[in-house]
C-alpha cells in the first residue's frame, strides 16, 4: 500500500471518527477505502464497547449522580470504540439537540440520551425526532413535563421548530409562526417523565418517558397548515415532510452558519427522503 492510501484513510478516520493509530490505518488501507466506509456505516457489525477497565477503575460511572464518572466513560468510549462513526454522530447530535447537566436531574439522564443518539442517530431523522421527543433528559430540560392541557409551556415546542428541525427561516421568509409554536406545544401535552420507583426516600432512579392521556389536549390543532386532533407524533410527521427541515438539517451537518442553501442540495435531497 502507498503513503497516499494511508493518508486517505487517515483523513476518513478523522472525519468519520476521532482519528486512528498507524497500525489501524495500515490495516484499513489494506482492506480498502470502500470496505472501510461500509464498515463504518454498519456499526452493529463491530463488537460493542468493552467496559472492563471502566468497571474496575471508575465504578461511579454507573451512579445516577456521578457526573465525573459519566464524562470519563463517554470520553473512554469515543477513544476506544470499535464503532467510531456511531460515536461521532452521537457527539454531533449532542451538540445540536442540546441538553445540559445543569438543568437535568441526574447525569445518567444524559448518558441515556447519548445511547438513544447511538441507536437512532444514523437512521432516519423522523425516528430521531420521535426519540428526542420522548427522551427524559430533553423532556425535563425543556420543561415539557411542566406543559399541561390548558396551561402549555412553549419551551419544547419552540426549540423543536427553531433549533432542532425547521429553523426560523431566511431572506424575510419564516418557516413557522407563533401560532405553530403554540399548536405544537398543545400537541405535546401529556408527554412527561416519571420514575420507575418513587423518588424519595428510595434514592435516584432512571427517569422514564410517560404519556398521561388525562393531561393531553384532545382538541383540534392547526399546525403548518394542517388541522386535526394531533399528538406529538403527528407533529413530527408534519415537520419531517417540510422542505425547510431538509434544508436546515443539511446545513447543520455541514456548517454552524446558514450560507446559501444551494450548496447543500445533495444533503437536502438525502435528508428529505429519510
Amino acid at each position: 500500500m502507498s503513503d497516499k492510501d494511508i493518508s486517505l484513510i487517515a483523513h476518513l478516520m478523522r472525519r468519520a471518527g476521532f482519528g486512528a493509530p498507524l497500525e489501524e490505518l495500515q490495516a484499513r488501507a489494506a482492506k480498502g477505502y470502500d470496505a472501510t466506509v461500509e464498515e463504518l456505516l454498519d456499526p452493529e457489525s463491530q463488537p460493542p464497547m468493552e467496559r472492563d477497565l471502566m468497571m474496575r477503575y471508575k465504578v461511579d460511572w454507573l451512579s445516577q449522580a456521578g457526573l465525573e464518572g459519566q464524562q470519563e466513560e463517554w470520553a473512554f468510549r469515543m477513544i476506544n470504540s470499535k464503532r467510531p462513526l456511531q460515536e461521532k454522530i452521537a457527539l454531533f447530535w449532542h451538540c445540536v439537540l442540546v441538553t445540559g447537566h445543569a438543568k437535568c436531574e441526574y447525569p445518567k439522564q444524559q448518558s441515556a440520551e447519548l445511547d438513544m443518539f447511538r441507536t437512532v442517530g444514523m437512521g432516519s431523522f423522523h425516528d430521531l425526532l420521535n426519540g428526542l421527543s420522548k427522551d427524559p433528559a430533553m423532556v425535563f430540560y425543556l420543561d415539557n413535563c411542566m406543559s399541561h392541557k390548558g396551561a402549555i409551556n412553549e419551551n419544547w415546542g419552540r426549540e423543536l421548530l427553531e433549533l432542532f428541525s425547521l429553523g426560523v427561516g431566511m431572506d424575510g421568509e419564516f418557516n413557522y409562526s407563533e401560532d405553530d409554536v403554540k399548536e405544537a406545544s398543545r400537541a405535546f401535552t401529556g408527554w412527561t417523565v416519571t420514575n420507575s420507583v418513587p423518588r424519595y426516600p428510595y434514592g435516584k432512579y432512571d427517569a422514564k418517558f410517560m404519556f398521561d392521556p388525562r393531561d393531553h389536549d384532545n382538541e383540534d390543532k392547526t399546525f403548518l397548515g394542517e388541522t386535526g386532533n394531533f399528538n406529538g407524533e403527528d407533529i413530527v410527521e408534519i415537520i419531517v415532510k417540510q422542505p425547510a427541515t431538509a434544508r436546515f438539517v443539511a446545513a447543520t451537518y455541514t456548517t454552524s452558519s446558514l450560507p446559501t442553501m444551494y450548496k447543500y442540495q445533495p444533503g437536502r435531497t438525502l435528508l428529505h427522503k429519510t
